[in-house]
């Protein structure tokens, strides 16, 4: 169960990823959309329709009436297509996330879930239907089970697979308490078991919303988009208004043109490329997103992205792996590593949490110890916040590690200097320091600490490259958080940290008018992510960080926000792009329509004719097909996006205007001049 084709956490944006069933079925959307109620939040393809089947109704009549027809006809039948290409590129959008969409309710298959009866006893359980279950309920999950729904680990540590959500193979570790005790509903538990607590009610789990974000007809407009349509909608009422003018300057003129041909003079002029692409790309922009494994739940998120200029971090799970593991065993004088070693790993042989586990296999794997066996009659001392220690007793010896003052008070000894200016070392280094006794006899200290994620210093120099400043939260010790921002290689930390500090961090950087987003997977985040203009929330974290973040990592990799940040300003840019390239477009058809209407009364227009078209008519209708074909043309370049670069905000203007403004205005004399050679070679005129 996964995401088909799409695995992994970084892939390549760049294809379309078309298929024959996608188009078949966008191109039966496409006539659906036709409808005149679902066009008018369209104004500029709304009023193509209008004007289709206006030309169409005048066809008809001159039909009926035995009056020539086919020039009117064939200006009717290009502007349906106009109309249909916009449409399809908005079909073909959307099938996209519906295909998505339907690949992840076949991942939710029709699960069974094992209803606890008591909180306190595993054995007692019933069956019951997923769909079933309710907010509070109890549920067990062994290995090879799906986990139902969403939930809170609250018993058990297991390996989960969470292909069915995030396309990656590898299992993670799920555990009770901390912050990677969220599970999902639909992945699978591989080995052990786990009791969830259930934390989503049917219908609202993590996958029904990753279902209804995928969805291009669930998609809300964002801003910009509300903002270009308006823009839109004001040009096309401009260019309306100078056709009615040049009709009454034609008809003061005693030669008034024909409507079909002032039809084709307004759908030519108004901005119908943009007009029938500007979904496509909004749509698009969020799909770009699930391919990188991002769950977005608005799209006024993914453009906010677009101009982010502070990245805030939180440390633990985010920047780093989020449990502190042994890096290092540094031997008391006198004491052989192997000894400490050894002793170490007895000392945490029981010790079930996420650091003895790192203690044993540091142990095995830097110093090639056997794995022995718990003896039967050994005794666990378990740690406790009174004692701050922990440890085995066996007929051997007794085995003791916990923090360092508690076990030189248990000991009652005084630590040599040397042992001393480890502890301090290991400090300043920003790890934890575990003294090792055996028999009451110090031997050393395990150094553990924080293990920042692998590629994240490299990723953050890119981020700095792209303008953005990074800035890790923690609730650390400056000491600490100053050896493990140096290390990650952010630009700036706050140290011993509160949800209130983050959120006010946030806050005053806003009203310094940045834009600020934050990555988190903790309860203590949640403030911090809802208050953020891009809320980045990791899929490991709690469910209160994820629920309050507009967008969800499903790769937990804290550095993807390069990627959102990308596809941010990719969106914009090729929104602005494609309006340049469709406004450009009118100079050509000035040249195109213009002469053609009016150079039977100003023959001087002549000389506008700089295209040579072979007549009026053939004018005319070039440069209604060609207005139809760019649309569907352009289909590709607004789904795959404009390709970002780091560069200024002049630069950027200056690539659009040479490529988008400069092939605006080239595309269409080319492209009308071929479809009147071809019109001309196929006897249409």
């Amino acid at each position: 169960m996964s995401l088909p084709a799409e695995s992994g956490s970084r892939r390549e944006a760049g294809g379309i990823g078309l298929d024959r069933a996608l188009l078949g079925r966008a191109s039966l959307d496409a006539l659906v959309k036709l409808n005149p109620a679902k066009l008018l939040r369209n104004p500029v393809i709304f009023v193509t329709e209008v004007v289709s089947l206006l030309v169409t109704l005048l066809a008809v009549a001159a039909a009926i009436r035995g009056d020539a027809w086919g020039f009117q006809a064939a200006i009717a039948g290009w502007l349906w297509v106009t109309v249909l290409f916009a449409t399809f590129a908005e079909a073909v959008a959307e099938g996209r996330g519906r295909a998505r969409a339907e690949s992840l309710r076949r991942a939710r298959s029709e699960a069974r879930a094992k209803l606890l009866l008591r909180a306190d006893d595993r054995t007692l359980w019933q069956p019951r239907a997923a769909t079933e279950l309710r907010v509070g309920d109890l549920v067990l999950v062994e290995a090879g089970d799906l986990v139902p729904s969403d939930g809170e680990v609250v018993q058990g540590i297991a390996s989960v697979n969470e292909a069915a959500v995030t396309g990656e193979s590898a299992p993670v570790i799920r555990e009770s308490g901390g912050d990677r005790s969220a599970v999902t509903g639909g992945t699978t538990v591989v080995s052990d078991w786990l009791v969830v607590r259930i934390t989503a009610a049917p219908g609202s789990t993590f996958l029904d919303r990753m279902i209804a974000m995928v969805e291009g007809a669930a998609r809300q407009k964002t801003p910009n988009e509300i903002a270009l349509d308006i823009l839109l909608a004001g040009m096309t009422i401009i260019f309306l208004i100078a056709v009615a003018t040049l009709v009454g300057l034609a008809s003061w003129n005693g030669r008034p043109p024909s409507v079909p041909v002032l039809a084709a003079l307004l759908i030519t002029l108004i901005p119908t490329t943009i007009g029938g692409l500007l979904s496509a790309i909004g749509i698009a922009g969020m799909d770009r997103l699930v391919r990188f494994n991002v769950m977005a739940t608005s799209g006024r998120a993914v453009e906010a992205a677009g101009d982010v200029d502070v990245l805030l971090l939180d440390k633990t799970g985010t920047i780093t792996l989020g449990n502190r593991q042994a890096a290092g065993f540094a031997p008391a004088p006198g004491v052989e590593i192997g000894t400490l070693a050894q002793a170490a790993l007895l000392a945490s042989l029981a010790d079930e949490t996420p650091e003895g586990r790192s203690i044993v296999a540091f142990a095995r794997e830097r110093h090639h110890l056997p794995l022995p066996s718990l003896p039967a009659d050994a005794q666990v001392v378990p740690f406790t916040a009174q004692t701050r220690l922990s440890g085995l007793d066996t007929p051997e010896g007794n085995y003791r590690k916990g923090a360092v003052d508690s076990l030189l008070q248990a000991l009652g000894i005084e630590a040599p200097a040397a042992f001393r200016q480890e502890v301090e070392r290991i400090g300043r280094a920003g790890g934890t320091p575990l003294a090792v006794a055996q028999n009451g006899r110090l031997l050393g200290l395990i150094e553990l600490k924080d293990i920042v994620k692998p590629g994240i210093r490299e990723r953050f120099a890119e981020l700095r490259r792209m303008g953005i400043r990074t800035v890790m939260v923690t609730g650390d010790n400056r000491l600490t958080a100053a050896a493990i921002a140096t290390e990650a290689g952010v630009d700036d930390f706050i140290a011993e940290a509160t949800p209130q500090d983050k959120l006010g961090y946030i806050r005053k950087a806003q009203a310094e008018g940045r834009l600020v987003a934050m990555a988190g997977d903790g309860t203590n985040d949640a403030p911090a992510l809802a208050q953020a203009d891009v809320g980045v929330a990791m899929q490991t974290g709690t469910q209160a960080a994820r629920e309050a973040g507009n967008m969800v990592d499903l790769d937990s990799d804290p550095t993807k926000l390069i990627e959102v940040v990308e596809i941010g300003k990719q969106l914009l840019i090729t929104r602005g792009a494609l309006t340049t390239f469709s406004i450009a477009n009118d100079v050509a058809k000035y040249f195109a329509i213009l002469p053609a209407i009016f150079v039977a009364s100003y023959p001087e227009l002549g000389a506008l004719n700089v295209m040579h078209l072979a007549s009026p008519e053939s004018a005319i209708l070039s440069a209604v097909i060609f207005n139809a074909l760019i649309i569907v043309a352009l289909v590709p370049l607004a789904l795959r996006g404009v390709r970002y670069t780091p560069s200024g905000a002049a630069a950027l203007l200056r690539r659009n205007l040479l490529i988008y403004g400069l092939g605006g205005i080239v595309a269409p004399f080319v492209g009308i001049k071929l479809i009147d050679i071809i019109l001309v070679l196929l006897g249409v005129f």
